[in-house]
């Protein structure tokens, strides 16, 4: 474009005079930057000015994508990802901020933020971004209002700020003191002294603040008090830039000469961990910016201001060849940053121009951004025509004249009586996630409408079935709701309180007073816990499973087997179903099914649970049914009088598999007869909706035998015909599950009306025999030892929303037909007990179990199971022989009445499943269990991984001599890795509160040998591989480096997580007693139970009560003069390292003989800790039990 043809009235316009949202042309620019550009001939285009057009991105080498002017001519002082969104930020040297959206770098917002100013620094947070000038810090939205305007003094002189928190930073500058500012106040809370002034840049690591200085210095300092505990004199003339990375500090920067100040192409590296620089690093550019990029590797952009970059490693040479060139419009680049998920590069020159690289066609500036928030258009002047042939349009939306005349639509005021609606309820995403500070209540905005708009319902409509835990409107007052007390407080959802000790101090016994074991609710997807139980109290099923064992890696029968066995073994402790459901998410069908839920839905309550629970009925029979077929029938599950199940089939078909016969009868008299089968049925109720009694046994009679009118294929007609489709029963199923599905207010409300029929049916029947409570008289007690009173009356409360029997009895008809009928104690005494019941085709069917869906407002609802508990489990668990109805909800299991399992209030209790098991079931079969695991899992087996060599192998595994015994000892230690975070909340008072633990996954377990001459030699090193996605290795704590779990590219002894469970469970069962330091976390990480006289743990071993747990690595130093865990921790190293501490134990208490004697032990112990603030001193040389004699002895076996 000719430059001739600007308008001249552009050079008189004064900086100041620039609009505070339009940037202009600045007077001054360079005619180059216009080449591309197209003005309009009464002013210049606000919108960013694309520069050159994209380009083609080679994957994994940066490439510029776009580049955009931010402001014409005025200087790029500061650019910044945003940490939150999809955005770039920009200041310039006038003060003014332009924020650009996405990779195409679409201009979202543009504000002054300074009048005279430049921006200094910008950060980003949650709800807004921090702009610094010089002595001015601005907290906007990024829309542009301000949310505060903290003015500092007139004589600071800032450049730097650092965000050390969500809510403190600090701000330097040419000054001699730091300030520290509260967000939440903006209130100045510390002031810390600077030795040396001039603070310019500012990072942070978990170990130190680092503050670099004008005088080319870089302080180190601590994070608690602020004092310096390290300086590095990296330039003698200035500081330019520098960045850490891990275990080193780079550094550029101008060094003094002769001449005066020149730029030193010396990198200065330094090594945090000697404290000491290490060889520096020669570049081929005048390096004025540096970042680490840590993708693949720990590589270093080196930019100068001429726009040449150069990518090295730290501690290697320089490449020219590395070099590429930023095109700038300008002579200078101003300013670089590098974004959050490393795949894109910020550049800002002295024109006004941003320069974007990225090294994907397709990136994206953060790992996790949420959604960014656009302004809606305005619709002011686009107004709708009007059609005048719609009889009902709108007519206010043509404008009138003002006039004093009444109006047409002026009502009298009789008929225009003020009616206000009720305010519709509060969403109930805010009530769920409401904290209460006093009487007010706070909550983030969901966002699920447009702002300031309300919708308003002109009439109520009819509730669903699904809607009935509908919350209250006011959580003020919640408490004087009555129907949110509807719901029993043994039936809400039980949640679990973690403290800074997780779970170690939270009261179990509290909800659970027997010896049976519940289950644990944070895992994800443990809303089938309830089903869980169901199956291990089925004593055949629970047998049949603890004896299957095969070599799939995720196979849900084995895993739900080792479940069984901790179930068994716990006294009343909670276990979890980790290794379970992991090995249920891995089912594709259990995805496809939409079995498995997403964190946020099972959290909210989402998801319909009563429909979830009955497709996960139907999916795990369905699964273990296919689990058990493909392995041979164990012998233990052989009939006394035969064969206990046919050729191709499971024990579960045997058990839950009902054989029948559809029959499709078309029109024209064909008819066609197909056998199947089915292992569970599903309720179907009749249409009409009379209020004539209808008995349940009617009702499953209907379900089973069903028979509908349905479009089929017609063999004989050659076409599809209306034909009528009947079901014919062949063999009943021992035991028979049924799926209620009462899924829709039409289904609540015949189960409703058929309680309120059975209950005036009752009384009628026992007249005014019946009390209203469950107390009786002392004649009423002594007619229960009479055969008269054996058949006790019911209370009202008793007989009030029951519909279900407890029994029914079912006869196979000569043709094929079935007659069902409810079964009570009454009919038994009358007709007799039903003996030789099978050889007449006679069968009654006692109800074990319920599950129910707990409508609950203020939860979201949750699956509770009522389980009628058999006599071997009594007898095992207790001691006693008596069978017992229990209420399993999770970790709560408490006693309860039997008419309390079949009792359902449709407002808040709905029945979901129901399980019904033939009559002396237990006694077809013999229920021995035996152990199939087998010594063999302890010897050599091959690894997963493809490069691992025999010259890395760390252990060597046991020979057949060396099978532990009963009481051997044996070291154990493991390494987890986090696959999600923590979910935790900050209290009014500051305090922390935990919402959800992190899910940590066991990622390696070491076994050593705890005796014989090969003592302290590993047997068990196994690595685990994982299918799910690592959110941290935690290397600093578990040595576990990215790539030592996956298959493809690791070195180490790869294993599932199965062989090794496989191998602890031998080890367990075979009766040897476990050394390690914090066994109780580990053996819950890798879901075991392990009796408490098989565990010999350090923690307590050396450990006082009401005092500090005291960790590994200070007991090694302090009783073994072994300095361990010192980058990393490595659990052959801590495993052998607690062996030897038992050694000592024995030792100094002499076998457990003289406690007074090492209780002054421990006194010494914790008088030294306190001394030494619990830290080990730094040694001179790293030494540790890796390089003791006793490993080289592994290298030489």
């Amino acid at each position: 474009m000719n430059f001739e043809g600007l308008d001249p009235g552009l050079a008189e316009y004064a900086p100041a005079m620039h609009s505070a949202l339009d940037p202009v042309l600045d007077a001054h620019l360079n005619p180059s930057l216009l080449q591309n550009v197209e003005l309009d001939p009464e002013g210049v285009a606000l919108e960013a000015l694309p520069v050159q057009e994209s380009v083609h991105i080679m994957e994994g080498v940066y490439s510029e994508l776009h580049s955009v002017v931010a402001e014409v001519g005025v200087p790029v002082s500061v650019s910044h990802f945003d940490l939150h969104e999809e955005m770039l930020w920009v200041g310039s040297h006038g003060g003014h901020a332009t924020s650009f959206f996405g990779p195409a770098l679409e201009r979202y917002s543009s504000f002054q933020v300074n009048g005279s100013d430049d921006i200094r620094q910008i950060q980003s947070l949650e709800n807004g971004i921090l702009f610094l000038t010089k002595n001015n810090l601005k907290y906007m939205a990024r829309g542009g209002l301000i949310i505060f305007d903290y003015l500092l003094d007139e004589s600071d002189d800032m450049h730097s700020l650092l965000l050390t928190d969500s809510s403190t930073l600090l701000v330097g500058g040419l000054q001699n003191h730091i300030l520290e500012i509260d967000l939440n106040t903006v209130q100045e809370t510390q002031k810390y002294a600077v030795e040396t002034p001039g603070v310019t840049i500012m990072r942070q690591t978990n170990r130190f603040f680092f503050c670099g200085h004008t005088s080319g210095k870089v302080s180190l300092r601590d994070l608690r008090t602020f004092k310096v505990e390290h300086e590095f004199d990296a330039f003698s003339g200035s500081l330019s830039d520098f960045d850490v990375h891990g275990n080193l500090l780079a550094a550029c920067g101008f060094s003094s000469r002769l001449t005066g100040l020149a730029c030193d192409r010396f990198l200065k590296v330094y090594d945090l961990r000697m404290m000491r620089a290490i060889t520096p690093l020669q570049v081929h550019v005048d390096p004025a910016f540096l970042r680490f990029i840590p993708t693949y590797t720990s590589r270093l952009a080196i930019i100068s201001q001429s726009g040449q970059c150069q990518f090295c490693e730290p501690t290697g040479l320089a490449n020219p060849a590395d070099i590429f060139h930023v095109n700038p419009v300008g002579p200078l680049l101003m300013t670089f940053d590098v974004s959050a998920s490393k795949q894109a590069l910020a550049f800002g020159d002295s024109e006004g121009c941003v320069h974007l690289w990225t090294d994907s066609p397709e990136p994206s500036f953060n790992p996790y951004s949420r959604e960014t928030e656009f302004a809606l258009p305005c619709l002011v002047d686009s107004l709708p025509p009007l059609d005048w042939s719609q009889d009902l349009l709108p007519l206010s939306l043509i404008p009138v004249p003002l006039t004093t005349d009444t109006l047409l639509s002026d009502w009298p005021a009789a008929n225009s009586a003020p009616a206000p609606r009720r305010a519709p309820p509060v969403d109930a995403e805010i009530l769920r996630t409401m904290k209460k500070v006093g009487f007010i209540g706070y909550a983030p905005n969901p966002r699920t409408r447009l702002r300031n708009q309300i919708p308003y319902r002109l009439k109520e409509s009819d509730n669903e079935f699904d809607n009935f835990s509908q919350v209250t409107e006011s959580p003020i007052g919640r408490e004087e709701e009555p129907h949110l007390h509807m719901v029993s407080k043994k039936y809400r959802k039980v949640t679990i309180k973690y403290s800074k000790l997780g779970l170690e101090d939270f009261d179990f016994k509290h909800y659970n007073k027997t010896l049976f074991a519940g289950l644990e609710p944070h895992i994800p997807n443990a809303y089938c816990n309830c089903m869980i139980q169901v199956l291990y109290f089925l004593e055949p099923v629970r047998c049949l499973i603890q004896n299957h064992l095969c070599q799939k890696e995720f196979c849900l029968a084995c895993e739900l087997g080792f479940l069984f066995h901790m179930l068994d073994l716990s006294r009343g402790d909670p276990c979890q179903g980790s290794n379970f459901l992991r090995a249920f998410r891995t089912i594709p069908e259990a995805s496809a099914l939409g079995l498995i839920l997403a964190d946020s839905d099972e959290a909210s309550g989402k998801g319909n649970l009563a429909r979830l629970i009955q497709r996960w009925n139907r999916f795990i029979l369905t699964q273990l049914h296919q689990d058990m077929q493909e392995l041979e029938v164990p012998q233990a599950y052989r009939g006394a009088g035969g064969s206990f199940c046919s050729s191709g089939d499971s024990v579960i078909g045997q058990l839950f598999s009902c054989e029948m016969e559809n029959c499709s009868l078309c029109r024209c008299g064909s008819e066609t007869v197909r056998a199947s089968s089915t292992l569970l049925f599903t309720l179907s109720y009749p249409e009409d909706k009379t209020g004539k009694n209808c008995d349940f046994a009617q009702v499953l009679k209907r379900s089973i035998c069903l028979e509908q009118n349905t479009q089929a294929w017609c063999d004989n007609c050659e076409k599809y015909q209306p034909t009528i489709q009947t079901r014919n029963i062949c063999h009943l199923p021992d035991i028979l599950v049924i799926n209620c599905e009462v899924n829709s207010l039409k289904e609540a409300d015949f189960w409703r009306m058929q309680a309120e029929v059975a209950f005036k049916m009752a009384m009628k029947k026992h007249g005014g025999e019946i009390s209203k409570s469950k107390e009786f008289a002392l004649a009423d007690w002594k007619e229960l030892g009479s055969p008269e009173g054996m058949l006790m009356c019911p209370s009202i409360e008793e007989l009030k929303n029951v519909w279900l029997p407890f029994s029914i009895r079912m006869k196979m008809t000569k043709n094929k037909g079935l007659d069902v009928c409810n079964w009570t104690d009454g009919d038994e005494m009358q007709w007799g007990p039903a003996r030789a019941e099978e050889e007449h085709g006679v069968y009654v069917y006692d109800l074990m179990a319920t599950v129910v869906h707990i409508l609950d407002s203020r939860t979201g609802g949750s699956l509770v199971a009522h389980i009628k508990v058999g006599e071997t489990y009594h007898q095992r668990k207790e001691g006693v022989t008596h069978q017992q109805w229990y209420l399993f909800n999770d970790f709560l299991i408490e006693p309860i009445d039997k008419h309390e399992a079949v009792q359902f209030d449709m407002n808040w209790k709905v029945p979901a499943i129901l399980y019904y098991i033939k009559r002396n079931l237990n006694s077809k079969y013999n229920l021995n269990i035996k152990n199939p695991i087998e010594a063999s899992v302890l010897l050599a087996e091959a690894s997963l991984a493809r490069k691992q060599r025999k010259t890395h192998t760390t252990f060597i595994p046991l020979m057949l001599n060396e099978m532990p015994q009963v009481g051997d000892l044996v070291g154990l230690d493991a390494e987890f890795v986090t696959l999600n975070e923590e979910e935790a909340e900050l209290r009014s008072d500051g305090t922390k509160s935990t919402i959800k633990p992190s899910q940590m996954s066991v990622a390696r377990i070491t076994c050593v040998r705890g005796q014989g001459p090969n003592e302290g030699i590993p047997f068990i090193d196994d690595y685990i591989s994982t299918q799910e996605q690592v959110v941290d290795y935690l290397t600093q704590y578990s040595g576990i480096k990215p790539g030592d779990l996956d298959a493809k590219i690791s070195s180490k002894h790869l294993t599932t997580l199965k062989s090794t469970y496989l191998k602890l469970r031998f080890l367990i069962d075979i009766g040897v007693k476990f050394v390690g330091h914090g066994l109780q976390k580990d053996f819950r990480v890798i879901n075991l139970m392990v009796p408490k006289d098989q565990v010999l743990d350090t923690v307590y071993l050396f450990h006082m009560p009401r005092k500090r747990m005291i960790s590994l690595r200070f007991l090694a130093w302090y009783f073994l003069d072994l300095k361990i865990q010192g980058e990393t921790h490595d659990s052959i190293e801590d495993a052998r390292t607690a062996l030897q501490l038992y050694r000592k134990y024995l030792e100094l208490s002499k076998n457990g003989t003289e406690p007074e004697s090492f209780h002054k032990v421990l006194k010494g112990l914790y008088e030294k800790g306190r001394k030494m603030d619990w830290k080990v001193p730094e040694p001179e040389g790293q030494t540790s039990p890796k390089n003791a004699a006793v490993f080289s002895s592994v290298l030489a076996l």
